[in-house]
């Protein structure tokens, strides 16, 4: 769970984002919800950092906290469209293309771009989530769900990705909570 300041901010500063749409994912449980009010619009299971929760550049964790989609990328791309700094390439990934790659972090289909909204958390400084390109985003279907396995990011299988990505809007609140 989040340190005990962070959940008082957000029980309090933050409470007005639960009364409207918004996501939890529950990092202990590799979950993730759309939630509107108490009502689960969706759910679906997702993979976390395997370097686990934090907030610093460099680290390659997941920050934690209250965030907001930034951005919503790659609307009309088909699905498994691989992407590279929120553009895409032009290729479609396959284990083929893998073969070719080996190293290199799959984002693929659609990108939800986050930004911080706790200010010296996870919004600014050294712990800025936007300026850590920190997302939530399709990957190889071979990829293990529940697991945590990203560079920091949230991963999802595609056809769930394209199905989140359909209902919710840019400024749409996100928590990230153990």
């Amino acid at each position: 769970m989040l340190n005990n300041s962070y959940k008082e901010q957000s029980r309090g500063q933050f409470s007005y984002l639960r009364s409207q749409p918004h996501i939890i994912i529950n990092i202990e449980q590799q979950s993730l919800q759309l939630l509107d009010a108490e009502q689960v619009l969706f759910s679906s299971r997702i993979a976390s950092a395997k370097n686990g929760l934090g907030e610093r550049f460099g680290s390659e964790c997941t920050p934690r906290g209250w965030h907001c989609i930034r951005a919503k990328i790659g609307h009309d791309c088909p699905e498994n469209t691989v992407f590279v700094g929120r553009r895409p390439t032009g290729e479609i990934f396959s284990e083929h293309l893998r073969e070719q790659y080996p190293k290199r972090d799959w984002i693929l289909t659609r990108i939800l771009w986050l930004s911080g909204l706790q200010v010296g958390f996870n919004r600014l400084g050294e712990t800025d989530t936007m300026r850590r390109y920190i997302y939530i985003h399709g990957c190889p279907d071979s990829d293990p769900m529940g697991i945590p396995s990203s560079h920091g990011c949230i991963k999802m299988r595609n056809a769930q990705l394209l199905q989140l990505f359909s209902l919710v809007d840019a400024g749409t609140a996100v928590l990230i909570d153990a």
